[in-house]
C-alpha cells in the first residue's frame, strides 16, 4: 500500500486537554466524584448527538436542575483550552507539512466552535466528523464506516487516534488502523512506524 493514510484523531484527551477532571468540577465547588454523581449524563449525551440544543442541555445538565451561569461556564472552558501537551501542535504541523490529510472524528456538542476559536485546530485538520453534526457517538461501528464512506477510502487506509482503548478497538473492528494515544512523542512514533510497516512496504 503506497498512498499515504487518512488520518481520523479523536479531539478531547488526544488533541485538546479535557477539563472534565478537574477545572470543570471545580467551577461547581465539586470533587469529581460529587460532579458525576449529581450530573445528568443524558444530556450531555444527547447535547453530544445534536438532539437537543446548548438551552435544554444546560437546563438540565444536573440531576436535581440546579441552575448556574452559562456564560461562566463556558467562560471557564475556553480558558482551559489548550493542546493535550507540547508535542501535539507540532505534531500536527508536521503531518500537515507533509501532506496528509487529517480530519476530527470526536464526540462533543457544537461548542467543538469554542476550541476552534482558542486554538485554530483547522490550520492543521478539518472538523469532519463531530458527533453533533453527524448525529452518531464512538464507538458506534458506524460513524467509523461513515468517516471513511464519505472521505471515499478503504477502512484499512486510514488511521484513528483516540486515547480510549474502546474507542480504538471499535474502529479496528470495522478495518482500520488504529493506535491509542497517551502521548504525543510516543504517538509520532508509532504513526511513523505503521506508516511505514503498512503504507510503505
Amino acid at each position: 500500500m503506497n498512498q499515504p493514510p487518512v488520518l481520523l484523531f479523536d479531539i478531547m484527551s488526544t488533541v485538546v486537554y479535557d477539563p472534565i477532571h478537574k477545572e470543570l468540577p471545580g467551577f461547581f465547588g465539586l470533587t469529581l466524584d460529587e460532579f458525576f454523581r449529581a450530573a445528568e449524563p443524558r444530556s450531555w449525551i444527547a447535547f453530544e448527538l445534536g438532539e437537543i440544543d446548548e438551552r435544554e442541555c444546560m437546563s438540565c445538565f444536573f440531576r436535581d436542575r440546579r441552575t448556574f451561569d452559562v456564560d461562566a461556564f463556558k467562560g471557564m472552558l475556553f480558558e482551559t483550552y489548550r493542546f493535550v501537551d507540547e508535542g501535539m501542535e507540532p505534531l500536527l504541523a508536521d503531518l500537515n507539512r507533509r501532506g496528509f490529510a487529517i480530519h476530527a472524528l470526536s464526540n462533543y456538542p457544537p461548542w467543538y466552535r469554542l476550541i476552534e476559536d482558542k486554538l485554530s485546530l483547522s490550520r492543521y485538520l478539518s472538523w469532519s466528523f463531530v458527533s453533533c453534526e453527524i448525529g452518531v457517538r464512538k464507538p458506534d461501528p458506524t460513524i467509523y464506516e461513515a468517516a471513511c464512506s464519505q472521505l471515499s477510502v478503504s477502512p484499512e487506509s486510514a488511521i484513528f487516534v483516540d486515547d480510549r482503548e474502546t474507542n480504538c478497538r471499535a474502529a479496528r473492528a470495522v478495518g482500520l488502523h488504529a493506535v491509542q494515544f497517551s502521548s504525543s512523542d510516543k504517538l509520532r512514533l508509532e504513526l511513523e512506524a505503521l506508516i511505514t510497516s503498512k503504507f510503505n512496504p
